[in-house]
């Protein structure tokens, strides 16, 4: 039963009681609302009403996830920070009102049935964090067209299938730093043509795909920086037109040769760029890949020449050559870049293959690494979760500078909270906590 003062200070909140409530439990109307969070439940509470459309039962030590325990009118459901090792397949099934599910933080969930998620068509954000996830099944997001933020940043994850993402359209933000990832294939992110922000650091990544990232025409981040990374083609970026932000820091730069095609790149490119350190040979080692000169390459055969392109990152008049219409256009005030796509032809690999026993294991490192010193830089900062973007005292979204694109700003969902910094909530607090999650 709820106490007179805790009553009249829900009351105080303008908030409607509904007494039909699991015990231990807060719970109110409009939107229908149910707060179980921090009491250290062992399995999902009794008596959730079925018209109950947000339900927050993070911080509780629940083991399992079975059907039946929600009802389909649920549209924001929180269980992130439990214990989980199961979630019964048809958990979900049916919640096609279902817009934010947040499973982060349970660390000992490690896998997930193929179909967990299958006809949450209007699902939004879906996060899963720090759930010691090794693997993805195939088809796991399959018909999840509308998920615009996907979170799998902390996990075990050693590779990628092909086509993991395809049916993601929609999708603006996916974030898979941390994990153990060391190869990014030519099919991994097919698919993926609404994506604007891309976070893969802090992995362990040494091979990528000459056609990586040939479908993220809208991508304007790309965080590689912590990685096992020797070498890295300029043609792979080539396929990324929207580009603005671009972290290399932080990984075992050879600036032989083989580094020319990224040199010259970054030599094109107009937006923000971390240091690009190298680390071979010995006459390169603590230099900067971005500050060598020509001249610093006196034995290395010309990459193979796009005078159109060149022709065109050094037009000041701004102007586009009508017959390069196919290629992508980046650039600055009275600059312009054009991108040509990809040539077609066998695909190959732009790293250099190394033997992966001598990755760098966790891959730790400090938190001034993970930001690049750039003064200049506006970038956001993803290295606190990357759960959103920085927001100013009214609530608005940073505007990044340089759009290449024009699109509209995609906010994030209203639910979503710092992975690091979520607190628990007293009963005392819940008026202020449950106003707008």
């Amino acid at each position: 039963m709820i106490s007179s003062g805790l009553e009249f200070l829900l009351v105080l909140c303008g908030l409607e009681l509904s007494w039909s409530c699991p015990r231990h439990c807060i719970c109110y109307s409009a939107p229908t609302t149910v707060s179980c969070q921090a009491h250290n439940f062992l399995s999902v509470p009794e008596g959730i009403p079925l018209d109950s459309e947000r339900i927050f039962l993070q911080n509780n030590k629940i083991h399992r996830l079975l059907r039946g325990h929600f009802s389909s009118n649920t549209v924001t459901l929180w269980i992130y920070s439990n214990n989980i090792t199961y979630i019964e397949p048809t958990t979900f099934h049916g919640f096609t009102l279902l817009e934010e599910l947040d499973l982060g933080d349970n660390r000992h969930l490690r896998s997930l049935a193929e179909d967990t998620f299958h006809g949450l068509s209007r699902l939004n954000a879906l996060h899963l964090y720090r759930c010691g996830l090794s693997s993805l099944p195939n088809n796991i997001f399959q018909g999840l067209r509308n998920l615009q933020y996907l979170y799998l940043q902390d996990n075990h994850l050693k590779f990628l299938q092909d086509d993991t993402f395809v049916d993601l359209r929609n999708l603006s933000h996916l974030f898979l730093h941390g994990n153990r990832l060391w190869s990014l294939n030519q099919n991994t992110f097919r698919g993926l043509r609404a994506l604007d922000r891309l976070l893969l650091h802090q992995n362990q990544i040494e091979s990528v795909d000459h056609q990586a990232f040939h479908d993220l025409k809208r991508l304007t981040t790309l965080y590689l920086f912590n990685n096992s990374l020797i070498q890295l083609s300029g043609d792979c970026l080539d396929t990324l037109p929207g580009l603005e932000y671009l972290r290399l820091n932080d990984n075992p730069w050879s600036c032989d040769c083989k580094a020319l095609s990224l040199w010259e790149w970054l030599k094109r490119f107009r937006g923000s760029t971390s240091s690009v350190g190298c680390q071979a040979p010995v006459d390169m080692i603590g230099k900067d890949l971005k500050e060598l000169r020509k001249e610093d390459f006196p034995n290395c055969s010309p990459t193979v020449p796009n005078s159109e392109s060149r022709a065109q990152t050094n037009n000041v008049s701004g102007t586009v050559n009508p017959s390069l219409h196919r290629g992508g256009v980046v650039g600055s005030v009275g600059q312009t870049h054009v991108v040509h796509p990809s040539r077609p032809g066998r695909s190959r690999n732009c790293t250099k293959p190394r033997n992966r026993g001598k990755g760098k294991g966790d891959n730790e490192v400090h938190h001034s690494k993970e930001v690049m010193a750039d003064k200049e830089d506006s970038s956001p900062d993803f290295t606190d979760g990357g759960k959103h973007d920085h927001t100013s005292p009214d609530g608005t979204v940073t505007r990044r500078k340089q759009k290449c694109i024009p699109r509209t700003t995609v906010r994030p969902p209203s639910g979503v909270q710092q992975a690091n910094n979520r607190a628990t909530l007293s009963q005392t607090q819940s008026c202020r906590a449950n106003k707008e999650p």
